[in-house]
């Protein structure tokens, strides 16, 4: 069993259903969900997180801005760390703005 496991910003966007990825109820889905902001959340919540750009979410992979893999901790479930690092974000604010 791997001892990590991967983020896609689309399992915590606004934009997105269910259907489309999305993994966290809409209450909790953030606009300005980044690869870079995940990282940043992850960290925060005292979880090593790497950035890995250059990888597409398999059901875009035309549109895909990359993934964060992120080493497990015992006990904690990955939905249970989606809804904490969802509520870290919007705890965060919104992301800078366009430059």
């Amino acid at each position: 069993m791997p001892d990590h496991f991967f983020v896609y910003p689309a399992y915590l966007g606004r934009k997105g259903t269910r259907a489309l990825g999305r993994r966290v109820p809409a209450s909790l889905a953030v606009g300005d969900a980044t690869v870079e902001r995940i990282v940043e959340a992850a960290v925060k919540l005292g979880f090593k997180a790497v950035a890995e750009p250059a990888k597409a979410y398999p059901r875009a992979p035309l549109g895909s801005p990359g993934r964060v893999r992120v080493t497990k901790r015992p006990g904690v479930p990955k939905t249970a760390f989606l809804r904490s690092l969802a509520e870290e974000l919007r705890a965060m604010g919104p992301g800078p703005g366009p430059s």
